[in-house]
C-alpha cells in the first residue's frame, strides 16, 4: 500500500527524519512506535503531504505520491486524523460527519440558487450515512449533541468516523489512544479492528501505550533518531536490545517486557 524509500525530513541543521525506509502493507494494522523526537509525527507528516520532504521518495500503491497536497491524497484514499482531535466545536456530531466527503452540490452559488432541491437530497444522504457511521461506532446517541461537548476519547471516535464517511484506502492514526480512558479506548480498538476486517481499511497507527499496539498492530516499527531501529511482531519488538536502549538505555530489558505487558 505504501512505501517510503530513503525519507528526510530536515528543519535547519535537525534531521527528524534522517533516511527511513519502511513499507506498509495493503489490509495490515501497522503500529508505529518509538520515543518522543524519534520522527514519528513528523514521518506521518510528510507521507500524508502536511509537510515537504527534504529528499526520498513515498509510494502508494506504486505511484509517487511525494509531496502531494493534503486534499490530493485525501481524493486517493490516504487520510490521517490527530493527536489532537479537530471537531468542529459548534457543529453537531453527524454534520461534522456530513461536511467531509467533498464536491458536494451546496458548495456552488449556482447551486444554491437554482438547485436547491438536489442539496436537500443530497443533505438527506449524507444524514443517513452519518448516522450509521456514529451506529458503527456506538455513538448514535450523541448525533445531536455539539461536538465541543464530546470528551477526548467520543472526540477520537468521530475522528475515526471522518474516515468512514469517504472511501478511504489507508488512514494514519496519530496517537488515538492519548488521554483516553481504557472503556473507550477498547472501544475505539474494537472499531479499528472492525474496520480492517470488515471493509477492508489499512491503518498505520503511532501509539506509546503498548498494551494497545500489541492488541491490534502486526507488524509493529520502532523508529529512533529519524530511523527506522526495529520491525518484527510486538514479541519481537518487546524482546530487541536496540529497541529497549533507545527507550530506557542498556540493561532494562526486564523493566521494559514487564511494562508493555502490564
Amino acid at each position: 500500500m505504501i512505501a517510503v524509500d530513503d525519507l528526510h525530513k530536515h528543519f535547519g541543521g535537525f534531521h527528524a527524519v534522517d533516511g527511513a525506509s519502511l513499507t506498509i502493507r495493503d489490509g495490515s494494522i501497522t503500529g508505529l512506535i518509538g520515543p518522543n523526537g524519534a520522527g514519528k509525527t513528523t514521518l506521518f507528516n510528510v507521507i500524508a503531504g502536511v509537510l515537504k520532504p527534504t529528499s526520498g521518495r513515498v509510494t502508494m500503491g506504486g505511484d509517487d505520491i511525494t509531496g502531494l497536497p493534503p486534499h490530493e491524497l485525501f481524493h486517493r484514499g490516504l487520510l490521517r486524523t490527530f493527536q489532537i482531535a479537530h471537531e468542529f466545536s459548534s457543529m453537531t456530531v453527524a454534520e461534522n460527519l456530513m461536511v467531509v466527503p467533498g464536491h458536494q452540490a451546496g458548495e456552488t452559488l449556482w447551486n444554491a440558487w437554482f438547485k436547491r432541491a438536489l442539496i436537500a437530497e443530497e443533505e438527506r444522504s449524507l444524514m443517513k450515512k452519518a448516522r450509521e457511521v456514529l451506529e458503527f461506532l456506538t455513538i448514535d446517541h450523541l448525533a445531536d449533541e455539539k461536538a465541543g461537548n464530546l470528551s477526548g476519547g467520543q472526540k477520537k471516535l468521530l475522528e475515526l468516523g471522518r474516515t468512514m464517511m469517504v472511501d478511504a484506502k489507508i488512514v494514519f492514526l496519530d496517537e488515538v489512544g492519548a488521554g483516553v480512558n481504557r472503556t473507550l479506548l477498547n472501544t475505539i480498538g474494537d472499531a479499528i479492528r472492525r474496520l480492517n476486517v470488515e471493509r477492508g481499511y489499512t491503518f498505520c497507527m503511532i501509539e506509546h501505550d503498548m498494551q494497545f499496539i500489541g492488541r491490534l498492530c502486526d507488524p509493529v516499527i520502532c523508529m529512533a533518531e529519524g530511523k527506522v531501529l526495529a520491525e518484527g511482531s510486538i514479541d519481537e519488538i518487546k524482546a530487541n536490545e536496540a529497541v529497549i536502549e533507545a527507550y530506557l538505555g542498556t540493561g532494562l530489558k526486564n523493566k521494559v517486557q514487564a511494562g508493555a505487558a502490564s
